[in-house]
């Protein structure tokens, strides 16, 4: 199928893509590997498209204060071959995951964030990392935690009139591990079911932080805080009981020709077990390292 019609702008100036954008009836284009497609199949009609790829602060990758701030039009390949993202080890695992290289040397970062695909990788990173995502709208810039981004399947708390600005990622601490894994069909497809994780230990190896985020098993990614859990069951066999039934609590997806509801939950619960102790040996490595 074919587009609908569509009128097309592309601004030079934040404040006139959120004069494009006021009105509620047009959609912002950045990569477009999304978009185009909701458009070809005629499930969306926006009267216009706004390209923010002429808006140069859009546009800036860079290392603050916050941690790795990625702009709304920076491609995820950009991301995923920069030296700029070393400090974040997460979002560097998930990458090879997202897609095929083609489509992120198009697809952004924060429009994967902003489409907020519940079997994404890069929300379910976001999440399990607490970014900070800026919004700029008609009442001004305001900043939201991952966790209070996503609201559901396909939505976020940014409304029609906002644009998502930037996402700032924060960096991995001393004595910091992480795991990334996701089940799919093929490589490049949306996950049955995929974790993320990120833990922290003490100078003695001690667990002192652990958080668990699941996707592809909810409307929205899924996190708890697992430290005492992990603190209790640092094994990956003595974590599996355990993480079977975190699974059994997140995992309310029904289920599709892929795989049923219970295939999900035993795919979250092995991923969790592994994943959360492969972060709890990276930790006490990197923490190692510090302390030699």
């Amino acid at each position: 199928m074919k587009a609908p019609p569509f009128a097309y702008v592309r601004p030079a100036t934040l404040d006139d893509v959120l004069a494009e954008l006021a009105g509620g009836d047009a959609k912002v284009l950045a990569g477009g590997q999304s978009l185009v497609p909701v458009l070809a199949m005629r499930l969306g009609r926006p009267a216009t498209l706004v390209d923010i790829t002429a808006v140069p602060e859009l546009g800036d990758l860079e290392n603050t204060a916050g941690g790795l701030r990625v702009g709304a039009a920076v491609r995820q390949r950009t991301v995923e071959r920069s030296a700029q993202a070393r400090g974040v080890p997460l979002i560097r695992m998930a990458m090879p995951f997202v897609g095929h290289r083609e489509l992120r040397s198009r697809g952004t970062v924060v429009g994967s964030l902003a489409h907020a695909d519940p079997a994404a990788e890069l929300p379910a990173v976001a999440s399990c990392l607490d970014a900070m995502i800026e919004i700029a709208g008609p009442a001004g810039r305001r900043t939201v935690p991952a966790g209070e981004f996503f609201a559901g399947a396909m939505t976020t708390v940014a409304g029609a009139e906002d644009l998502v600005v930037a996402a700032t990622f924060p960096p991995a601490r001393a004595g910091e591990g992480f795991g990334f894994a996701e089940i799919a069909r093929r490589h490049g497809d949306f996950a049955l079911a995929g974790v993320a994780t990120r833990v922290r230990v003490a100078a003695d190896g001690a667990v002192t932080h652990a958080r668990l985020t699941g996707f592809g098993v909810s409307d929205r990614p899924v996190t708890r805080d697992v430290t005492a859990l992990l603190a209790a069951h640092p094994d990956e066999a003595q974590l599996r009981p355990e993480t079977a039934r975190i699974a059994a609590e997140v995992v309310d997806t029904g289920g599709d020709a892929h795989g049923s509801t219970g295939y999900r939950r035993r795919l979250l619960g092995v991923l969790a077990a592994r994943e959360l102790a492969g972060a709890l040996r990276r930790a006490r490595r990197a923490e190692q390292e510090v302390a030699a």
